[in-house]
């Protein structure tokens, strides 16, 4: 299999610059946007900047304000826990350690989930996400910081992981979300106003981001963002970016790994999600492992050694205490393809239609789009 690697569009910016060049342009010294009074990042979970284009006559106002160029590109994996992380710390998952949906602690057997599996697994907010989150050195340098989000992720690990520092001020409905953190940012000179939608994420997960709910959504969205727009004060800078896009996989799609598959000889533990696998082979075997999911499916995947992940940057600069919570091989789905460890006894995760975390494009190229100040 060729290690040749999608390329990122030349014009596009990190994900991981977002917000420390938002925090920048409240004192004027931010090399990508125009000072501002106060700042909102309006994040809407699982808009991927081709979903955006794709349908764009039902999203005509985000249409507007951007273009083509308008982009960045997340981080890899291509997955809400690495690339919130990563937009919030201003590190890539090499330095703060989220590598994935579902990562190993290292020395043990446990695989914990990422975003939900602080508490039943262990994880210490403080210390498994290895640096200090933007909005917290925000707030300690005495600037006003807040999260609009909704009463759900109060009190989470993975909020203290990334979001502690900030005021959380909480709403189920995306337009009073939209309506506070426009008052927070009139109200609080210098603020730095984190503003978190899933909506989309959520319809495109259940139903893909082709049916006719995501398109409701987005419908949905777009109107909140004309509002915000119009309701801010003149001061005020708001980007609008994504985590990351998506893409649809139907069931024919799905690779379904059963007892006996040769493909699992030698794997001990298997993590991170469907379109990109963490594989953690038994010791000895990882080299196995590598060359025959390589020789089986080149054709539907990106298929890399760990050392050969590294060496290519895909995590960025990556920490020794990291390296171990990689996968020894990783699985990274081209085309419309998810891999499921059917031995499972629990089925959901196969009824997901709409998913991410691989290379793509589509997947990992998202808007960033300005408005107020920042236009």
């Amino acid at each position: 299999m060729s290690l040749s690697l999608p390329a990122d569009p030349p014009r596009s910016r990190s994900l991981t610059g977002v917000v420390t060049q938002t925090i920048a342009a409240l004192t004027g010294d931010s090399d990508w946007f125009a000072p501002a009074r106060s700042a909102i990042v309006f994040v809407v979970d699982g808009l991927g900047a081709h979903n955006l284009a794709a349908r764009r006559g039902h999203a005509r106002f985000l249409a507007s304000v951007g273009g083509r160029r308008d982009v960045a590109r997340t981080v890899f994996p291509s997955t809400t826990a690495a690339a919130l992380t990563s937009l919030l710390t201003g590190t890539d998952p090499g330095a703060h350690g989220i590598v994935g949906y579902r990562a190993r602690v290292p020395g043990t057997n446990r695989v914990p989930n990422q975003l939900q599996g602080w508490d039943t697994d262990g994880l210490d907010p403080r210390t498994w996400q290895r640096r200090r989150p933007l909005l917290e050195q925000w707030a300690d340098a005495g600037r006003p910081c807040f999260v609009v989000s909704r009463p759900s992720y109060a009190g989470t690990g993975f909020t203290e992981a990334t979001l502690r520092g900030a005021e959380l001020v909480s709403s189920d409905d995306v337009d009073e979300r939209v309506r506070i953190a426009a008052d927070l940012a009139a109200r609080h000179p210098g603020a730095m106003v984190y503003l978190y939608a899933p909506e989309l994420d959520t319809a495109g997960h259940r139903d893909g981001w082709e049916s006719d709910r995501w398109t409701d959504a987005l419908e949905t969205l777009d109107a909140a963002a004309r509002r915000l727009a119009a309701s801010i004060d003149p001061g005020t800078g708001v980007l609008l970016t994504a985590d990351h896009g998506m893409v649809d996989v139907p069931a024919h799609k799905h690779v379904l790994l059963r007892e006996g598959d040769a493909l699992l000889d030698g794997v001990a533990l298997i993590g991170g999600e469907p379109r990109m696998l963490h594989l953690y082979a038994e010791d000895g075997r990882a080299d196995a492992v590598a060359a025959a999911w390589k020789q089986r499916e080149a054709s539907r995947a990106w298929v890399l050694t760990r050392a050969e992940a590294v060496e290519a940057g895909l995590f960025g600069a990556v920490d020794d205490e990291v390296v171990p919570r990689i996968g020894d091989v990783l699985v990274a789905a081209r085309g419309r393809f998810a891999y499921y460890d059917d031995r499972e006894a629990d089925k959901r995760p196969q009824r997901m239609v709409g998913q991410h975390g691989s290379l793509t494009e589509e997947e990992r190229i998202v808007p960033l789009l300005r408005l107020g100040a920042f236009a």
